[in-house]
């Protein structure tokens, strides 16, 4: 499909931002890999509001009360829908992908090519893990694609959420 057509811009997020009293301040490589997954998410999506009118969309993201919070918006910024998830499933795969990012950017430091191709290798994995599971828990409220997901995903891991 032709960038630019109807059908794409129905299916697109045009402006996200995250809520900045969520977001945790992390490590120089986190806050970068925030910062290419804003760019790649606005560059290339497929995002879709489930019964409601078509995008292009608008998204904040943000934890309110202990939730993840989607507030999807239409072009002109009118409020589509709230989508509320709770943050417990997610509580595990985050710590864990922090946990594991940080031995990934420690490693790249002191370690060599297999041990940090290995620690990448789980890295992806946990950030797949994720993705699937930031998908199924929007199921019925919002369809994206895998690349999409792993983009809000990292999204959701720059939020702070509180053990």
């Amino acid at each position: 499909m032709p960038a630019g057509s109807t059908q794409d811009k129905a299916r697109r997020i045009v402006d996200v931002v995250l809520d900045e009293d969520s977001v945790a301040r992390r490590t120089p490589e986190v806050e970068h890999e925030r910062a290419v997954a804003l760019f790649d998410l606005i560059e290339e999506n497929d995002f879709s509001l489930v019964g409601s009118q078509p995008g292009p969309y608008r998204l904040r993201i943000g934890i309110f009360e202990q939730r993840l919070v989607f507030d999807v918006r239409n072009e002109t910024d009118e409020k589509l829908r709230d989508i509320v998830l709770s943050l417990t499933p997610f509580r595990k795969v985050v710590k864990d992908y922090f946990l594991i990012c940080e031995s990934y950017y420690a490693a790249i430091k002191k370690l060599g090519p297999s041990q940090i191709e290995a620690l990448d290798m789980g890295r992806r994995g946990l950030h797949n893990e994720g993705s699937e599971l930031l998908r199924e828990r929007l199921d019925g409220k919002i369809e994206v694609d895998h690349d999409t997901a792993r983009r809000l995903f990292t999204l959701i891991c720059a939020l702070h959420i509180k053990s």
